[in-house]
């Protein structure tokens, strides 16, 4: 099945609701499911995929950046920092495909293996991460920062942005991990509001570099859209209904479900 044939964007869409849906109840999820999603149940080329699903994760993620500045859930000084490591990286990155030319064949070969890898560890980080935050939580105050650590925030910014142009995915869960590790003493919620706002200029620069190379499909990504939003408002609604426990456990078990349709799908 080719995500680009018209009769399969019904299906691309109840697929949206279902990743806006896990989005608006857990938060995260969205490169991490979406992109495995489109490669081994729609049969889309790896590039193709991830080009698509970064404009699409720039789009959905710009919806709660506003409330997080609003509400002084964003620490600039830190989202600087990252910005400057992973705008780099991207750009760096996205010059070698554009102008190196790799084997498309081993390049999709690479991205499935490293997609792998990235959903086991977003796994694991959805699982964690509540735990961190909790106990954070108990020792801080909402209002609490932490002075910036600028070489292991670049660092991180030039890792994660590498990962996400390759394959969409390490600006969510993985980001909040690895920000909860450097940051330790930082309010919880500024370390949500920080990477979400971080990963929007990331995913959508991302995508523009991926769109000059002719790898984003436009029906496929307002399919993925027309479902996404409904998804979320209704994922936002019931999540009260849920323990987060429950949402969480959900979600790790889809994400590892995605890395074995991955491995199989490339065996």
């Amino acid at each position: 099945m080719h995500a680009s044939f018209p009769d399969t964007w019904i299906l691309v869409s109840l697929a949206g609701l279902l990743v806006g849906f896990l989005i608006g109840m857990t938060g995260v999820g969205g490169g991490s499911v979406t992109t495995p999603m489109l490669i081994s149940g729609f049969g889309v080329a790896p590039a193709l995929a991830v080009g698509t699903d970064l404009l699409f994760a720039s789009i959905t993620k710009a919806s709660a950046a506003w409330r997080h500045h609003k509400y002084g859930n964003v620490d600039w000084p830190i989202f600087g920092y990252l910005a400057c490591g992973s705008l780099t990286s991207t750009l760096i990155t996205l010059a070698w495909l554009k102008f190196a030319h790799p084997d498309t064949t081993l390049l999709a070969s690479v991205i499935r293996t490293v997609l792998i890898g990235a959903l086991v560890a977003s796994s694991l980080a959805v699982s964690l991460v509540p735990w961190w935050l909790r106990r954070h939580g108990s020792q801080g105050t909402p209002e609490m920062r932490s002075a910036p650590r600028p070489i292991p925030t670049v660092l991180y910014g030039l890792l994660v942005g590498a990962l996400v142009t390759l394959t969409s995915v390490g600006a969510g869960a993985i980001g909040v991990a690895i920000l909860i590790m450097l940051y330790p003493n930082l309010a919880a919620r500024r370390i949500v509001g920080t990477d979400i706002v971080h990963a929007i200029p990331l995913a959508f620069i991302s995508g523009v570099g991926h769109l000059s190379m002719g790898n984003v499909d436009f029906g496929l990504l307002g399919a993925l859209l027309i479902g996404s939003i409904p998804g979320i408002m209704l994922g936002s609604r019931l999540v009260g209904a849920f323990p987060d426990w429950l949402l969480r456990l959900l979600l790790s078990v889809v994400l590892i479900y995605a890395a074995y349709l991955l491995y199989t799908f490339a065996h």
